[in-house]
């Protein structure tokens, strides 16, 4: 052996020293990545997103899922249409998901017709109640509508939903609790799901909105391209065929708005045929059609020129459109002129209520169709407070535009002295004008229930009792307060009790009102012809009944005309509830403050009360939306004349 050290093999042994991609060079090659595999970014050019790094904020789950989903069937793919909401339960009413749950389950939604019902994961019915209970400590929940275009050839909307529930599992990499109910009541067959926020591990449930926005409706064209296969190239042909002359977005549009350079769209090459049909014909006709409707304009052969808003416009046209269809079923024998009721505008409408539904499914929106006192149909979106099971079916009510100042606040600003308002001085004027079978008190309390509601808004401010600061734009400002509270129009109850059932009932009707401030604004067809006729007759009725004097054309009211019907007809639905439940009835005094559980609601022709049950009796007094949430409670009521003040929750002072 030799022991030459000059000979030895040493090995040295180097770590070597390898280069870490930073965060920002990471992303880049990631979206390229993404951009190669058929993903979309959220804007122009290959996004650029920084990677989360150990401690901060953390990304939604699904978010680089969304990017990596590709459209593997291309154009042949089915279609599917997913909207979200998220909602956070802490700023919706209490009510909010018992109300969704009940919306979603109601009848004729069913296949045959039928009342549906919830089903989850692995059963196919649900308990409502227990969902609820579950999620009452939840942050929030997703509320999603999934509508597969071709959802009536689907076999099993169960089996698509749970599959499609699967694939959202494996995509967020957790366990997801839900509910759905299928609907079956449209030409698209949809389904309703609602997703708790909680995650398997009882963590707050955020999903990427790139996933909400897009990734949730690739996998759902997944599951129906799997169980329908592509669309066939005469499908899509047939398709096509329809949409040149739709006054909605389409297909076609979005092509065109692909091809849309600076505004230009040049169609003059394309030299596609589509199954024999040029769609160079399909994409001409459908510019010819944009053109007619102002939305698009030849320049040269083949080039034309498109406003840069024209698919909010054309889905703007197609919203109409269904709400004109949705208003042509509501009166199918009648001819009408169909008018949407702008929530922003300065109208007032008063008319019946023939239709109602809801218009936006997510956030339980609901809609009227009224037949006017002015001869016209109106759609009226309400807003998503408003609960549609108190507004029935021929009830007449009023809706009122935000934009439109209230009479109440310029009568206000009418009685202002040096930016001072007195109750006193207001009363009284009113004592002085009294009108007839209008209480003074009553009226200038109304005044004071507004003046009440604006002070907590900031908008006036209470010197003393019975004396309020009034602003210099006391109007606009109130007409703002109104406008931000309000998501649709402000609807105001006028009479519960169908018009007919007005003309003989010895009650303060909607009527009675109309005749003491002789308001002659009804048309001459359709409910406002009706209108004048049950004026006549009951005005008729109040003389027989020893009510009224008629001179001539003219009658004359007896005094206190409402009031005393009023406490005619509460006296007789007083003793119907004595009779059932054996207390004793009790009308309170003028100023005098009740306090008692209260225990139902009761609707008359002359308004809407609640029953306060004291403990020695009970008592009727105008009743509130916001009273229902205290059912089963203790509340306050103190009498202002035919007015009432509530509070509620009273050991903690709150008070409305």
């Amino acid at each position: 052996m030799n022991d030459d050290k000059d000979n030895e093999f040493r090995p040295r042994v180097r770590a070597r020293r390898r280069s870490t991609p930073s965060s920002h060079i990471l992303s880049s090659r990631v979206a390229k990545l993404i951009a190669r595999n058929g993903g979309r970014p959220r804007s122009k050019g290959i996004e650029r997103r920084t990677l989360p790094r150990s401690g901060s904020a953390r990304l939604g789950r699904g978010s680089y899922v969304a990017h990596t989903l590709t459209n593997s069937y291309g154009d042949r793919s089915r279609r599917v249409m997913v909207k979200t909401r998220l909602v956070v339960l802490a700023r919706v009413s209490a009510t909010s998901m018992a109300v969704h749950l009940r919306y979603i389950q109601r009848d004729g939604i069913g296949p045959e017709g039928e009342r549906s019902r919830l089903y989850g994961p692995h059963k196919d019915q649900v308990s409502a109640t227990d969902f609820e209970k579950r999620s009452a400590r939840d942050r929030h929940q997703f509320r999603i509508i999934v509508s597969p275009e071709d959802g009536a050839r689907l076999r099993d909307l169960r089996q698509y939903t749970r599959q499609f529930m699967q694939d959202m599992e494996r995509d967020l990499g957790t366990r997801l609790e839900w509910v759905a109910v299928d609907h079956w009541d449209t030409d698209n067959p949809h389904t309703h799901i609602v997703l708790r926020g909680r995650d398997q591990q009882g963590c707050d449930l955020v999903i990427d909105r790139d996933y909400i926005a897009y990734g949730m409706r690739k996998r759902a064209a997944e599951v129906v391209n799997m169980m329908l296969g592509p669309r066939r190239e005469l499908e899509i042909i047939r398709a096509q065929a329809r949409e040149p002359d739709l006054e909605r977005w389409t297909s076609l549009d979005e092509a065109l708005a692909l091809r849309s350079a600076d505004g230009i769209v040049d169609v003059s090459d394309r030299p596609a045929n589509v199954g024999g049909s040029s769609y160079r014909a399909l994409l001409a006709r459908r510019l010819t059609r944009l053109q007619s409707l102002g939305l698009a304009k030849e320049v040269e052969s083949g080039r034309w020129v498109m406003p840069p808003d024209v698919e909010r416009k054309l889905r703007a046209l197609g919203e109409r459109g269904d709400i004109v269809r949705t208003m042509q079923r509501a009166f199918t024998s009648q001819r009408k002129d169909y008018l949407i009721f702008s929530p922003t505008g300065a109208a007032t409408t008063t008319g019946r209520v023939v239709a109602k539904g809801v218009a936006h499914e997510l956030d339980d929106r609901g809609y009227l169709i009224l037949d006017g006192t002015d001869g016209s149909a109106h759609y009226v979106t309400l807003a998503s407070k408003v609960d549609l099971g108190s507004l029935p079916i021929g009830a007449i009510v009023s809706v009122r535009g935000t934009d439109e100042p209230r009479r109440a606040d310029q009568t206000i600003v009418r009685f202002t002295r040096d930016g001072l308002y007195e109750t006193a001085r207001h009363l009284e004027v009113a004592r002085a004008k009294k009108k007839r079978g209008v209480d003074p008190n009553e009226y200038v309390h109304a005044h004071v229930r507004r003046l009440e509601a604006l002070r907590r808004a900031g908008v006036v401010e209470r010197v003393t009792e019975g004396v309020w600061r009034i602003p210099a734009d006391f109007v606009a400002r109130g007409r703002a307060y109104d406008s931000g509270r309000l998501d649709g129009a402000n609807v105001e109850v006028r009479s519960y009790v169908p018009l007919q059932k007005q003309v003989s009932a010895m009650a303060a009707t909607w009527l009675d009102q109309m005749l003491l401030e002789r308001s002659d604004g009804q048309s001459l067809l359709g409910f406002g012809a009706e209108v004048h006729a049950a004026l006549r007759q009951r005005g008729t009725f109040l003389v027989e009944q020893g009510l009224a004097q008629r001179h001539g054309d003219q009658w004359i009211p007896a005094p206190n005309l409402l009031a005393t019907l009023r406490a005619r007809e509460l006296r007789s639905a007083a003793q119907a509830i004595s009779d059932e439940t054996g207390l004793n009835y009790r009308e309170p005094a003028n100023g005098e403050s009740v306090t008692g559980v209260y225990r139902r609601s009761v609707i008359l022709a002359s308004g809407h009360f609640a029953m306060l049950d004291d403990g020695l009796g009970f008592v009727l007094v105008p009743w509130r939306p916001v009273v229902e949430e205290h059912l089963g409670h203790s509340a306050k009521a103190t009498i202002n004349g035919q007015g009432v003040s509530w509070t509620l929750g009273w050991r903690r002072g709150l008070s409305l």
